[in-house]
């Protein structure tokens, strides 16, 4: 039994907190409609964090674990491991997921469900957190599992519309493609060295995957593939991203929470917990798997106009610049990343839901038609929306990775060691972070156009008419989480060297033995070019957007490849999914047929032998004692009446016995 030490004690606290909320929320029903047992919860979890961070970070891991069970010989434990890369993903959640619970109170109010929000919401975190602190690959699959779940219900949250349904399923389906691979990961890995304790198998002393244990460099491989799979799914990487902007059908809070620090963000976190399993194959299908997303959801963000789509784009993007810095080698540059993401990110989405908030109270009030979520409904609400306008544009800025946010030293350390990966490869590698660039000012204009649209243009002449007077912005619950999340998606929270990612304590207590050989030249060239290329586009898109002096027409076969997400679900209903269907429908009819029917032809078979049995029991071997029942019955009933009491019959029988005896003993000797 482990000593319960109080950063353990803490550790179970801050993972079981929204645990509890979820079973009490769900106890008590509607009753539960204010949020406060989620939201003491997740600040208790998010204090409890705190203090695991402190005691941890830089020091010793936590590592403990309990016997779960056996099977045959082979015992299976759950512990925790709590080392600088959990102990930072413990305390993100937490810190995430209390603004996002506070800004719920005000969103949320009125929902006739919101009782099932808030159950949902706890499931949610308590899943991430478990995952986040898992000493083993099967207790993190089941809370990987738990997450999907979790993500499952909350997207559906609205169900009584299809397309929310629609949007949980297509989640719910494709992700069970990557848990396939997860699973199969753990099978490779157990089935090679009898263990799936992580801290045996990759923990930074002699991690058991260094050795061979019972697998060839191929099985390393196949496991480095297997689990990159599962994060693919996971994380929303090019082909498997199509469910994320689907996604958006949840309310916004879900979607800021989702695409932050919790869902989206485990497919990372896994590819950093089992890190040192990759071979060079498999780091390069990450890096270029990473960069292919990047790039092509960077262009589909481009024409969208749904504002929570393309936010939703943005993350697969940003997904795909860290999924690249894994593939780099540079595992804890990715994670770096994936922490002011989480910031600016989930502001992005508050933002968003603010101004849905208030286009939703204008179509309700003044009876406008109109789709709130359209950006060309939009226009001018910097004058009436302020705090909020300043809030997404301090995010949007953190988001194209621009000088003084958090933002901009995590993004351009990631194209900096991106180049310098691709000195050390060979051939083509250099396009790899040439498409990163690209997909980084790709990032700059798309950013820019949300926002000179939304908050900058002109007032759309419909949908606005006469509705300024009912614009404000956002009410107090939901401006002090934006506000919150603004100042820490600035460069204070990890460095006071604005202009320098060498200082970032983060990276100080997550970077590994091994680097890349460094290029100075290019940290330098790099922030530079990329921060010059920032402003043009921003002065390009506030000629485009504000000045309305925009060149080109919407139109031409790029501009709807980009407007239809590439064709890829389109290609998904008509070359993947019929096929599936039809392949569906014929084992479906070998399972009938054939299958059942061998089946139910044994059964036929054994109940015909049942049959015989039981007439040959009932005819012959019951017949058989029935007979010889009823001749002992008869030879009874015979001696019976033999016995009659008489003397004179017992004296007559006695002669006649005398008699015969007589007789035989006469012809005998005849």
């Amino acid at each position: 039994m482990p000593t319960l030490t109080y950063p353990l004690l803490a550790t179970l606290a801050a993972v079981l907190m929204p645990f509890l909320a979820f079973l009490l929320t769900a106890a008590t029903g509607k009753k539960a409609r204010n949020g406060a047992v989620s939201i003491a919860a997740i600040s208790i979890s998010l204090l409890a964090a705190a203090y695991v961070f402190a005691h941890v970070w830089g020091k010793d891991p936590i590592h403990v674990q309990w016997h779960w069970f056996s099977i045959g010989r082979q015992a299976f434990h759950v512990g925790l491991l709590v080392n600088n890369a959990s102990a930072l993903m413990l305390l993100l959640v937490c810190l995430v997921a209390l603004p996002v619970h506070v800004y719920s109170t005000a969103y949320m109010k009125g929902d006739p469900g919101i009782h099932r929000y808030w159950a949902y919401l706890s499931l949610f975190c308590f899943a991430m957190l478990g995952l986040a602190v898992a000493g083993n690959l099967l207790l993190m699959y089941i809370c990987w599992e738990l997450v999907g779940f979790a993500s499952y219900l909350l997207i559906g949250f609205w169900f009584t519309r299809d397309a929310a349904i629609q949007a949980n399923k297509k989640a719910f389906i494709i992700n069970r493609i990557g848990d396939l691979g997860f699973l199969l990961g753990i099978a490779i890995l157990y089935s090679g060295f009898g263990t799936l304790d992580i801290q045996v198998l990759f923990g930074t002393d002699t991690p058991a995957v260094s050795g061979t244990g019972n697998l060839t460099p191929g099985w390393f491989t196949a496991a480095g593939l297997a689990f990159f799979l599962g994060a693919m799914a996971k994380s929303a990487q090019f082909p498997l991203h199509v469910w994320l902007p689907d996604a958006m059908e949840g309310p916004t809070s879900v979607s800021s929470l989702i695409h932050a620090a919790t869902m989206v963000a485990a497919g990372v976190f896994l590819l950093a917990r089992v890190f040192p399993l990759f071979d060079g194959t498999v780091l390069f299908v990450i890096a270029v798997t990473g960069t292919v997303t990047a790039f092509a959801a960077a262009c589909f963000a481009l024409t969208q106009y749904d504002i929570k789509k393309i936010l939703a784009f943005s993350t697969i993007s940003q997904l795909g610049f860290m999924m690249a810095g894994i593939g780099f080698g540079m595992y804890h540059v990715a994670l770096f990343h994936l922490t002011t993401h989480a910031f600016f990110k989930c502001l992005l989405f508050l933002c968003a839901g603010a101004v849905i908030h208030e286009m939703q109270h204008v179509k309700q009030k003044l009876g406008h038609d109109f789709d709130p979520q359209d950006i060309r409904n939009m226009g001018g609400l910097r004058k009436h929306m302020p705090i909020t306008c300043a809030t997404m544009s301090i995010a949007a800025l953190a988001l194209v990775g621009f000088p003084l946010t958090g933002g901009y030293l995590s993004k351009d350390a990631l194209l900096v060691h991106g180049f310098e990966w691709a000195a050390t490869q060979h051939g083509m590698a250099l396009a790899v972070p040439c498409a990163l660039a690209v997909a980084s000012m790709l990032t700059g204009f798309y950013s820019f156009r949300l926002l000179a649209k939304v908050f900058f243009a002109q007032p759309a002449a419909g949908p606005l008419t006469g509705s300024h007077a009912t614009l404000h912005d956002a009410p107090l619950p939901m401006r002090i989480p934006m506000l919150f999340l603004a100042a820490c998606s600035l460069f204070p929270l990890f460095t006071f060297h604005p202009l320098n990612d060498g200082h970032v304590w983060l990276l100080r207590g997550l970077a590994p033995d091994a680097t890349l050989p460094p290029l100075r030249l290019l940290h330098f060239a790099i922030p530079i070019l990329a921060t010059i290329a920032s402003v043009i586009i921003a002065t390009v898109t506030w000629r485009w957007y504000v000045l309305g002096k925009y060149p080109l027409k919407p139109q031409g076969a790029l501009y709807r490849l980009s407007l239809h997400q590439g064709y890829l679900d389109a290609l998904y209903m008509r070359a993947i999914i019929p096929p599936l269907m039809r392949l569906s429908a014929v084992l479906f009819w070998l399972d009938r047929h054939v299958v059942d029917g061998f089946v139910n032809g044994l059964a036929a078979g054994g109940r015909a032998l049942a049959s015989a049995a039981a007439w040959a029991d009932y005819r012959v071997v019951d017949g058989l004692v029935r007979m010889t029942g009823k001749l002992a019955l008869g030879l009874g009933n015979a001696l019976r009446r033999s016995q009659t009491g008489r003397v004179q019959h017992y004296l007559a029988l006695a002669f006649f016995l005398m008699v015969v005896m007589l007789l035989y003993f006469i012809f005998a000797r005849a």
